[in-house]
């Protein structure tokens, strides 16, 4: 239980804020029957919250009140991080019914913090187990004896054929429910993972990781769509980018992880068992995540047929967008072992360094695509995300770490920015459904750019000219959001899909009347 004691001292007027009921990151009402002013949480992020202000009269006439609020945060497992920024706000008097600047634009209430908390979690097993290949598969082919780029980028793309079973598993929690679905790839991911740490060869490594990335991509489709499902309408693409950040926390993990591959020519093994101590978190998930309210709502049940405009512009979108980010991404570490000399550890700092600050555009891309809109946004992070990244592929020493930070940053808003148009797009029966089909088209799009990319490389002489080529795909993307994609910020999904409004109950026939 946190506790904040503020003391002010002033005429009647300038303490009066302190004795009305805050209005910001808490909604306050008075609690009756104390004997002096008593608060408590009529809405906000909370699972207890009491506020109480004594009032003193000083001897020159001013008055003295001393406000005490004891709380504690309705975010599980991630509520040390708000803790200090929440005491915060709550020492000062409201300042004019605003929420800060970090929080999201829409007051969340004790149900969505505590989802978004659990899906945060959900989030860093899904970070750990989609970035985990990427960051060993150089490692493992040098024990196995397959160098140079072609091996690792056709393993690749043919782990990505498990996208066809992350389809089969959202369309399962389409019809059966997103909490029994989403608990099972994350429990199916952590083992299948695991497995991989007994891998006699690339090709097996790769069938086990084929598994383990279905799982995690029908468990990352799942965990946007709960969001879109949770969340306060003006508040889904800030749940997109606070969730984005616990995914790139459980990739951070991996990377902190991957100076373990240099201690002997097996020890990217090691990474490989990680995933096992995910096991006790996914068994205390399933005791704190709840069914989705609005898949649990009544909802018709309609076809895909009607919404294939949607569809075709978001699966050619994912198409686009994963021909340059696939293999920019998965083919880093090769790029910097090989073509610039990093031992792993120099790798993992650069990735640390280098990443970390994406969190400043994904937090602020999020924030402002719930405000000012998703188009602009997304576009601006497509473009400069992207050819920062190709400036860096193409730099040498400091430029090469100084365009890395841009791109990360910059192209960070991307994701909150057009992440959320999967589950906003489409009706509730469809939603898991349809953002399969997109994530298959982002994986068909991500194999295609990697089989390419590695063929350019070997005839190129090396990564960097084969990304600026494929960063044609990003370029049409640009100019397909500024013109195809509508603004769906501060809209209900209902809105957005007619088909999930309440139909009326039918009217009832007359009652016949006697002659």
């Amino acid at each position: 239980m946190a506790r904040v004691v503020t003391r002010v001292e002033g005429s009647p007027e300038e303490v009066a804020a302190w004795l009305e009921p805050r209005n910001d990151l808490v909604g306050e009402q008075v609690v009756p029957g104390e004997a002096a002013a008593c608060f408590g949480a009529e809405a906000g992020p909370f699972r207890h919250y009491r506020r109480v202000a004594d009032v003193e009269q000083l001897a020159d006439g001013r008055l003295a009140v001393t406000s005490t609020t004891s709380f504690r945060l309705a975010i599980p497992y991630f509520a040390w991080l708000f803790v200090l920024p929440v005491r915060r706000v709550l020492a000062r008097p409201d300042q004019g019914h605003r929420q800060p600047w970090w929080a999201p634009p829409d007051r969340l209430d004790t149900r969505a913090a505590t989802v978004l908390g659990v899906l945060g979690l959900a989030s860093m097993i899904a970070g750990y187990l989609g970035t985990l290949l990427t960051q060993t598969i150089t490692f493992a082919a040098e024990e196995f004896g397959l160098a140079g780029a072609r091996p690792q980028g056709y393993t690749l793309a043919a782990v990505r054929v498990g996208v066809l079973l992350a389809i089969a598993l959202v369309a399962v929690a389409d019809r059966r429910g997103r909490r029994p679905v989403l608990l099972a790839c994350a429990l199916g991911g952590c083992l299948a993972a695991a497995a991989g740490a007994l891998a006699p060869s690339l090709a097996w490594l790769g069938a086990t990781q084929l598994v383990a990335r279905a799982f995690a991509t029908a468990l990352a489709v799942l965990i946007t769509v709960v969001a879109a499902e949770e969340m306060p309408r003006g508040s889904r693409a800030y749940a997109v980018s606070v969730l984005g950040m616990a995914g790139g926390l459980g990739a951070g993990v991996c990377v902190l992880a991957l100076p373990l591959a240099d201690l002997s020519p097996g020890g990217w093994r090691l990474l490989y068992l990680v995933p096992l101590a995910g096991l006790p978190l996914v068994r205390s998930l399933a005791g704190l995540l709840g069914e989705s309210r609005r898949f649990a709502a009544p909802h018709a049940v309609v076809a895909l047929a009607g919404h294939g405009r949607r569809l075709a512009l978001l699966a050619a979108s994912a198409f686009l967008l994963a021909l340059f980010t696939a293999p920019a991404s998965q083919l880093q570490n090769q790029f910097l072992r090989n073509e610039r000399n990093f031992s792993a550890g120099r790798i993992a700092l650069f990735t640390l360094l280098t990443v970390t600050p994406a969190g400043i555009g994904v937090v602020a891309g999020g924030r402002l695509a719930d405000v000012r809109g998703r188009r602009m946004v997304g576009a601006i992070g497509l473009a400069g995300g992207v050819g920062a990244s190709v400036a860096m592929f193409a730099s040498t020493g400091w430029p090469l770490w100084a365009w890395s930070v841009v791109g990360s940053v910059v192209g960070g808003a991307v994701l909150p920015a057009l992440g959320v148009y999967g589950p906003e797009l489409f009706p509730t029966s469809l939603r898991g459904r349809a953002n399969g089909v997109v994530a298959l088209l982002g994986v068909l799009g991500s194999a295609i750019g990697l089989l390419t990319a590695a063929e350019l490389s070997e005839h190129l002489g090396g990564l960097a000219p084969a990304l600026a080529i494929l960063a044609l795909g990003p370029v049409a993307l640009v100019v397909l959001v500024l013109v195809a994609y509508p603004e769906t910020a501060r809209r209900e999904l209902e809105e957005l899909n007619p088909e999930d409004r309440p139909q009326p109950a039918p009217a009832l026939p007359p009652t016949p009347t006697r002659p």
